[in-house]
């Protein structure tokens, strides 16, 4: 069934009201839109014919580009997101165009308009203490060892989930401690190997060959012998950071963001954590200077003795 988004019968907006239904219809019955999709688009273009009430706009040539402008200042003012508002832009927009095809609107009132962007979304990352805790796995068989050793790397070397699950055992220097890693776009780096992953790795490999296969090259293999697979090992991330008891959800990629945002907390170093985790772009590495900041916000807010700010 199409969404309803009128308002009744005798609303100033009734025309409009009955355009926004045949709309509706033709994404339906000409497009082939999902009954999920219409009551996204039905629901939005509900909100556009609310505020046209609110406003006394009852045709469709008495609406202005300002007219949009405030409607979408005004939802982002009451906390709407930005992609929420990109949604109700695009239903806009696709409701006019269609109104410009039927003859009824002669341009897009909303052609120019852009929303605002949504906030980017920073990385989570575990704080040092948790690390440690997380590392800290009980038992020496060789089930704990090879979990050792693969989160410590994770941790101190910043790899990407991709990169850990197909290092080769040729890729690997204890000695020298350092990895050889191949990441996105085929670009190769050597990256250092901290002390304690160092030991964590050389005590996994003493007793790999119990479960390796002959053939088998990937430094981190499963108890048949076969290397561990991506959803493994993030399986076994999660199951480690349950049982040390960090109460929130651990992924790989979480240690990949500790890694680079205690390391630029640190040095302050951007391009070097650039190289480190392989970013093409000085731009990708830019997110972890907002985690770096808001570390130093909260160091500020604990320690200054005027820094009591109000939620």
């Amino acid at each position: 069934m199409t969404p309803e988004p009128a308002t009744g019968g005798a609303s100033p907006v009734a025309a409009l009201a009955a355009d926004v239904r045949g709309y509706l219809s033709h994404l339906r019955d000409e497009r082939r839109l999902s009954e999920h999709t219409l009551s996204a688009y039905g629901g939005d273009l509900k909100h556009l014919l609310g505020y046209l009430e609110r406003r006394g706009i009852d045709a469709w040539p008495r609406l202005h580009e300002a007219d949009l402008q405030h409607w979408i200042a005004g939802a982002h003012r009451r906390g709407i997101s930005g992609r929420s508002l990109a949604r109700r832009l695009a239903a806009a927009r696709g409701l006019f165009a269609w109104l410009v095809r039927e003859g009824r609107l002669k341009a897009d009132p909303a052609a120019d308009l852009h929303p605002p962007r949504s906030g980017k979304r920073l990385p989570s990352a575990l704080d040092a203490d948790a690390v440690t805790r997380l590392v800290a796995l009980p038992g020496d068989g060789p089930l704990a060892r090879r979990d050792r050793a693969l989160l410590e790397l994770f941790y101190s070397s910043g790899l990407r989930l991709s990169e850990l699950a197909g290092l080769q055992l040729g890729e690997l220097d204890l000695d020298d401690g350092l990895v050889t890693v191949t990441g996105k776009g085929a670009r190769t780096r050597v990256v250092p190997v901290g002390r304690p992953a160092r030991e964590a790795l050389a005590r996994w490999l003493a007793v790999r060959g119990q479960w390796a296969e002959a053939d088998t090259r990937e430094v981190f293999v499963t108890q048949r012998g076969g290397a561990l697979s991506r959803r493994a090992i993030q399986a076994r991330v999660a199951h480690w950071a349950r049982r040390q008891g960090l109460g929130r959800h651990v992924h790989p990629h979480m240690l990949r963001h500790s890694f680079a945002s205690h390391l630029l907390e640190s040095s302050g170093n951007l391009r070097a954590v650039q190289e480190l985790l392989g970013h093409a772009n000085l731009s990708t590495t830019q997110i972890y200077t907002h985690l770096d900041f808001q570390h130093l916000a909260e160091v500020y807010d604990r320690a200054h003795p005027r820094a009591k700010r109000k939620k």
